[in-house]
């Protein structure tokens, strides 16, 4: 059993204000988007300043959509302290920033299958750097206890827990990097709307896996709510791919852009 004492919710203070490790992981994982789905687009022959305002617009109202699930979720059971602090939901700041990225594919008229492939890679990392913040301030979101070698105790956590248990934003953090892995080597061949299916897909896979060793109550058949998106994420991944042809032809398909067939390689 590993003890917490890498858990820091303050990173530092400056001038008496406290600067919050979950704060400052959100924000370097929005930067570190921004700059790969940056450089993907030039790759691209796309404005470098359309991927950063495309992450923006997505970071802005994904957690505000990401706030408005979990107070939702939250129900009955809501209260003041829920307005705050760190309670948000994934799946909620994913529709959100979803619909913010279309607004901006739309008035930017960027090319959607195209953009849907070079975000997936910046995507998948930037969710696992946030995990690594939600890892480092103990915000609460461990698994079940455990007796494995590595299961951890949080005591200076945000939400503290003196009882060993499943360190689940590792294992999220460390499925990202193996998902991005994976994303990079098929956008070499794939076209970019099947990658980003792959993404849907994985990224589905990983978090039902990791939801067997949450605490979340059941909400359907047994299965929790991340569950349940999990599995609508996974089968509209596979949809996807098998609708959109996955490998990447020598010259582009009927009905496809030139720039979407030649550009999957670069898709990171």
């Amino acid at each position: 059993m590993m003890d917490g004492d890498v858990v820091r919710p303050v990173l530092f203070s400056i001038f008496g204000l406290d600067v919050q490790t979950y704060g400052v992981s959100k924000a370097l994982a929005a930067l570190v988007g921004a700059y790969l789905l940056g450089r993907a687009f030039e790759r691209l022959g796309l404005k470098k300043d359309s991927a950063h305002s495309l992450v923006l617009w997505a970071v802005v109202w994904g957690f505000v959509g990401a706030k408005i699930y979990y107070l939702l979720e939250q129900g009955v059971n809501l209260t003041l302290h829920d307005l705050g602090g760190m309670g948000f939901t994934w799946y909620g700041g994913l529709l959100g920033g979803v619909i913010a990225a279309l607004v901006v594919i739309r008035r930017h008229r960027l090319p959607l299958g195209v953009v849907a492939g070079a975000i997936a890679v910046p995507l998948t990392l930037a969710y696992g750097i946030g995990r690594l913040g939600c890892f480092l301030s103990g915000d609460g979101t461990y698994g079940k206890p455990s007796s494995l070698p590595w299961a951890m105790t949080f005591p200076d956590g945000v939400v503290a827990t003196d009882v060993p248990v499943h360190p689940t934003p590792l294992y999220e953090a460390l499925a990202a990097v193996v998902i991005a892995a994976i994303l990079w080597a098929l956008a070499k061949h794939w076209i970019p709307s099947a990658v980003f299916g792959a993404y849907l897909s994985l990224s589905g896979i990983a978090r039902f896996l990791v939801e067997t060793v949450r605490i979340n109550d059941p909400a359907l058949f047994g299965l929790t709510q991340p569950q349940l998106w999990s599995i609508l994420s996974v089968v509209a991944g596979a949809i996807l791919i098998a609708r959109t042809r996955p490998l990447l032809p020598q010259d582009p398909p009927v009905g496809a852009s030139a720039q979407d067939a030649r550009s999957a390689p670069s898709a990171v």
